[in-house]
């Protein structure tokens, strides 16, 4: 460790920070999010009604149909399309598109850690072809491109582990025939989208929806039911009951899920899908998100010891912001003192092994909240200049 880092690091130790600078909530997290009162508040008021009964009966399956219906409206959902469900996260959900969407081979886009997951579970199945794999070191985009040799798609629309936001477009020249699958964990709910330009738009509820883990839902296009309905039916690979798609699809329609969902989860999910829509919808969302992110990026372009880790603008998320700093100030340090104050999970994602701060700006953290941890940042980095 240099002198400086050390002094810095020293300065650090038994700093105080001023009660009037910390932020209400000190939760900025990419997940788990941090979850409003006001849906903690509901969640109490169904602790004898929904919570602790059969998700077979109608309590349970109103929760299912509240967050079917209500994502349908957030996401202007095309005609055709379907709101599907299921047990598990999205790390289920890339088996279920292994083994339900994916005839033979797809092509993937990877630059991050959950990216390159998904191309692994593709790769390692063994009734599929190697995926055609377009790779970009963390911190920077690829591009899709179209091949006549795919028959599906896949990127994330927000890289959760680098902070890197890729467009959602189907890829020029791609056939009608081939699917475009997009892993919207993080970016869902939390940014704008179309989502005819996608066959699976994807993701668990504890990001921008402000929930918890388990569950998995996917924005169906017409193509892809019918795609999962023809490999489930051609008998041509087994398809563990578990990881159906069909099954996912057949239950939704019933609002209701395989097994028994966590329904805590289901709740908190529905109340915030009810927030947004009163707040005015995705639009709404992708503005106060644009907001708050944006206010991250004009602190770091003031400070010269910050430097976005995303170096093109154009690629920079506006829900999980990637900020380096200078080697001479331990990251670690001053996420230990913040912790100690209350402002949590600002850490970099940890395989990614950077001098790093990763801030989270779902639409439930607020611009005042936003401002404030940006004031606590600047009063610990001046007090250890």
């Amino acid at each position: 460790m240099s002198d400086a880092r050390t002094s810095r690091a020293e300065a650090l130790r038994g700093l105080t920070l001023p009660a009037a600078l910390l932020p209400e909530d000190g939760r900025f997290g990419s997940g788990p999010s941090r979850i409003r009162d006001a849906q903690m508040q509901a969640l109490s008021g169904l602790s004898r009604t929904v919570l602790g009964t059969s998700h077979r009966q109608a309590p349970v399956k109103q929760q299912v149909a509240r967050v079917r219906t209500g994502l349908a409206e957030l996401f202007s959902l095309p005609e055709g399309y379907e709101v599907v469900l299921g047990n598990g996260g999205s790390t289920a959900f890339w088996d279920v598109a292994v083994y339900g969407l994916i005839s033979a081979r797809s092509q993937h886009l990877t630059f991050g850690e959950f990216s390159s997951k998904f191309a692994a579970e593709a790769k390692g199945a063994p009734h599929l072809e190697d995926p055609e794999v377009l790779a970009a070191t963390p911190g920077s985009l690829t591009a899709a491109v179209a091949s006549a040799d795919v028959d599906a798609y896949a990127w994330p629309h927000n890289e959760t582990s680098t902070g890197v936001m890729a467009p959602v477009l189907r890829p020029a020249g791609a056939g009608e025939d081939q699917l475009v699958l997009i892993d919207a964990t993080s970016a869902a709910g939390g940014v704008s989208v179309d989502v005819s330009q996608t066959d699976a738009y994807y993701f668990a509820p504890q990001k921008s929806f402000a929930s918890d883990g388990g569950l998995w839902l996917a924005l169906l296009s017409p193509a892809a039911i019918a795609r999962a309905e023809r490999l489930a039916a051609d008998g041509s690979r087994w398809i563990p009951s578990f990881l159906s798609l069909t099954s996912a699809i057949d239950n939704s329609r019933k609002d209701q899920t395989l097994n028994t969902p966590a329904v805590a989860t289901l709740v908190l999910l529905a109340e915030q899908i009810d927030w947004m829509l009163e707040q005015g919808g995705l639009a709404w969302a992708d503005e106060r998100t644009r907001t708050t992110s944006g206010l991250l990026q004009q602190w770091a372009a003031r400070r010269e010891e910050v430097t976005p880790f995303v170096s093109d603008p154009a690629a920079r998320s506006q829900v999980v912001t990637t900020l380096d700093l200078d080697e001479a100030i331990d990251a670690t340090a001053i996420t230990a003192v913040l912790r100690a104050h209350g402002i949590v999970d600002i850490e970099p994602y940890r395989k990614l092994g950077r001098n790093q701060l990763r801030i989270a700006t779902f639409p439930a953290v607020t611009v005042e909240d936003t401002e404030a941890l940006i004031a606590v940042l600047d009063h610990v980095l001046d007090a250890t200049a």
